[in-house]
This record gives C-alpha cells, sequence and structure tokens, in this order.
C-alpha cells in the first residue's frame, strides 16, 4: 500500500487503520476543472495523484487525497501571505465553513474508489488581535483555509458536524471501510 500524500497528518491517520504502508508523494501539477464545485475539486485532485502514483506502482494499493476549505462557494487554499491568511481567517470568523477532503484509493486489480467527504465547522467570533496572534504561530501558512483544527487553531472552533478525521485531511472512518471491503 502506498499513501501519495507528504501530509504528516495524513500518514499519522492512515496508520490508525493500516500501519503497512510507504510514502511516495504525487508531484505533477495539480488542475481544479473550470468551474468546478469544491466537492468536484478535491474528487479531481485525489484521483489525478492516486493516477500519477499508480502508473509506476501497478501492483500496489494507492491512496491519495486532497483536502479544500469551502465557504460561500469559494475555494480557500494555503495562504501565500500572512495578509492572505488574515484576510481567510476574517472571513471564515463567527461562520460556518466546510471542509472536503477528496479519496482516491486505485487497488491493484484496477478498482477505483473516489469519494468526498464534507464536515461543517463554526469558528467563534475573532478579533483582529486574536486573527493577528494565530498567524505569528507560523501555523496557518501551510493549511488550506489558514488553519489546523488539530494544533492552535482548534481555539477558534466553536463546532463541527461531520468527520473530525477529514477536516485533519483524511476522512478515517470512511475510507477504513473502503479497504476493509477489499483487503
Amino acid at each position: 500500500m502506498i499513501l501519495a500524500s507528504q501530509s504528516p497528518r495524513r500518514r499519522e491517520l492512515l496508520a490508525y487503520i493500516e500501519p503497512d504502508f510507504r510514502v511516495i508523494p504525487a508531484v505533477g501539477e495539480e488542475h481544479i476543472p473550470d468551474g468546478a464545485t469544491p466537492e468536484q475539486a478535491v474528487l479531481a485532485l485525489s484521483r489525478q495523484k492516486a493516477e500519477e502514483i499508480a502508473a509506476r506502482y501497478k501492483d500496489e494499493i494507492i491512496i491519495a487525497a486532497d483536502t479544500v476549505v469551502a465557504i460561500d462557494g469559494k475555494i480557500l487554499g494555503k495562504p501565500h501571505s500572512e495578509a492572505e491568511a488574515f484576510e481567510m481567517l476574517s472571513t471564515l470568523s463567527g461562520r460556518v465553513h466546510s471542509v472536503f477532503t477528496g479519496v482516491c484509493v486505485i487497488f491493484a486489480d484496477g478498482g477505483i474508489e473516489n469519494f468526498a467527504e464534507e464536515t461543517k465547522v463554526e469558528f467563534y467570533p475573532l478579533t483582529d488581535e486574536e486573527i493577528a496572534a494565530y498567524i505569528a504561530t507560523g501555523d496557518p501558512m501551510d493549511k488550506a483555509g489558514a488553519y489546523g483544527i488539530q494544533e492552535k487553531g482548534a481555539a477558534n472552533v466553536k463546532g463541527i458536524v461531520g468527520d473530525f478525521y477529514n477536516v485533519m485531511g483524511l476522512p478515517v472512518g470512511r475510507l477504513a471501510r473502503i479497504l476493509r471491503g477489499r483487503i
């Protein structure tokens, strides 16, 4: 089994359900189809990653994932600057947003399971000072939507509806059921 991701969080989460796997990150250029919804985007991106690795490792089970944060139909990726992180967190402040993770599993027999999971996350209202202090920790800079629920960003979260692990980047329960049905 191969995890086609360099994310330490996905590595940790996959180990909860399958301790025996290798990590070989996909490195190809990702492309979101024009006009894609957040759900369609993560389905496409996870499939692109899985297919890239599956082309080289045909006798392995390949697992790839991609996560985005979306609000008002707009995808919030990883911030490129502190100002962009501030804008994202200000947008999420006091509101409910969606976290979508797309997962693609390609089995050695050619079977493919490609699915998306949505979790709703509500943030407390945040002051400019709270946002600036959080950005100063550095945590927001490598995460979709400029926060990590499993780290200091947890203090901003009022509640969630759905799979907590999905927000971290891998819907563990649903993936476990898919793997159990095929392994």
